[in-house]
């Protein structure tokens, strides 16, 4: 026989219990992540919020708690398509068990997620989010007192080279001809009309350009430096906790000062959703939404006049802009002024320090480890309801690394090799330490030795 090869059996095992089958790292936590979802009525509570989405009579759909936990799954299990949860959840032994289905049963396939994602609303996705941040509340995992705001970029399903004109839908290769032969290029090559192109400017207006599959997706550069189709998904997170409170996703192209009201109204309304729950009102902070931490992209006269007017103190870093002109402006130069000088001030500072861990940790964990940085759907209405959820899986991973220890089920892997490796260090320096007592104690014996024996001297 050849190495690595083996023996081929005439006859395998006919029967299994289910109990002895192989488990993985993630059974643990999928257990434990499915208690919590049932001590909360999860299922009840999804159910009665979806009940007018479906008919009685035909075939039996598939549970809205199942279709929930899947989109979950595509947090905890890093993955970036509805396509690659349904493969994996229909290939987990783990997985099978969250979701409540047997060995001999098939799991939902991608396109009954799309099917009722398109048939659940903005609005019921918003739900259950906010049902993830009512428990949180509750563990305590959310105050909601200070709040942080930041963006970034999300690649949208759409290609640069698909852009066609607004007015007249040309392509962009057939506008760049069009462009050639005006200048007196009769048959310009593809060289001809790459070095045209690198001559103008301002060349990728969302004014003239579109994208005819993903109309929403705008013209953006990206963190990378890349031009890209893109969306813009921004995050509200409370800097107490690094509970995520809202998600918003909008127009690439859109400004910070643009974009926030639309993100701040949406943190606001969650939170007096959580307010609303008596057990989970006594763990939120009495003065919610008291204050306001962002980055420079945000700082406006306008922004911090607004925020103001609501009763919120800003922490706004401020750009270096010279010298301000403040005629018949007030209520701004008050409203910049105060907001200096709290940005300067101790608290100010330690603020700013806490806002580049807390803002940009939920980013790394759902758009990087998570799979979310490109979607693989189109418009901003689908993007939202699936970004909804995957960061409300992300919430309850601050739950679950509260009460099991580990966020995600990818933390147990290698846990009990890296216990050992652990153990064998602490054992390597106790030894380290007991072969220094002993040479210092060899050291320091004829030392004592001689003291002794001058005692005894002394004494007699």
């Amino acid at each position: 026989m050849a190495m690595g090869e083996k023996e081929s059996q005439t006859q395998g095992e006919f029967w299994i219990a289910t109990q002895d089958l192989a488990r993985t790292e993630g059974h643990p936590f999928y257990e434990r992540l499915n208690q919590v979802l049932k001590e909360h009525r999860f299922d009840a509570f999804v159910e009665r919020r979806c009940l007018k989405f479906y008919k009685e009579g035909g075939r039996p759909s598939i549970p809205p708690g199942v279709y929930f936990r899947m989109l979950m799954v595509g947090f905890f299990e890093g993955l970036d398509s509805e396509r690659g949860i349904a493969w994996r959840c229909a290939d987990s032994l783990a997985l099978r068990a969250f979701l409540g289905y047997g060995l001999t049963e098939t799991t939902p396939e991608h396109s009954t997620l799309s099917v009722i994602r398109q048939r659940l609303d903005v609005r019921t996705h918003r739900q259950v989010f906010r049902w993830v941040a009512i428990v949180l509340a509750k563990a305590g995992l959310l105050k909601g007192k200070t709040v942080g705001v930041d963006s970034t970029t999300l690649v949208a399903n759409a290609a640069m080279k698909s852009i066609v004109r607004r007015e007249t839908g040309q392509s962009y290769e057939e506008f760049l001809g069009e462009l050639a032969r005006n200048a007196g290029l009769k048959d310009p090559s593809r060289e001809d009309l790459a070095k045209l192109d690198r001559q103008r400017k301002k060349k990728g207006s969302n004014e003239e350009w579109v994208n005819p599959h993903d109309p929403e997706a705008k013209i953006a550069k990206l963190k990378d430096g890349r031009t890209h189709l893109a969306y813009k998904d921004e995050h509200a997170v409370d800097l107490d906790t690094g509970a995520v409170l809202a998600v918003t996703v909008q127009a690439a192209d859109l400004g910070d000062t643009g974009s926030l009201p639309q993100t701040v109204d949406e943190t606001l309304d969650n939170l007096v959703v959580v307010g609303r729950d008596a057990e989970a009102e006594k763990r939120l902070h009495p003065d919610t939404f008291a204050e306001l931490v962002t980055d420079k992209g945000y700082h406006s006269n306008e922004v911090l006049v607004d925020v103001q007017e609501m009763g919120t103190r800003t922490y706004v870093a401020e750009p270096d802009r010279g010298a301000r002109k403040w005629k018949g402006k007030t209520a701004e130069r008050k409203a910049v002024y105060a907001n200096r000088r709290r940005v300067r001030g101790t608290r100010g500072k330690r603020l700013m320090r806490k806002r580049g861990e807390y803002l940009e940790r939920p980013f790394a964990h759902s758009l990087e480890t998570g799979g979310m940085r490109r979607v693989y759907l189109r418009g901003a209405e689908n993007i939202l309801k699936r970004l909804l959820i995957h960061v409300a899986g992300l919430n309850l991973a601050l739950l679950m690394r509260k009460t099991f220890g580990l966020g995600t089920p990818r933390g147990l892997q290698g846990l009990a090799g890296a216990l050992l490796e652990r153990s064998l260090v602490l054992w390597a320096c106790l030894n380290a330490r007991v072969d220094r007592w002993v040479r210092t104690a060899v050291a320091l014996w004829p030392n004592a030795l001689r003291m002794a024996d001058s005692a005894i001297e002394a004494a007699a």
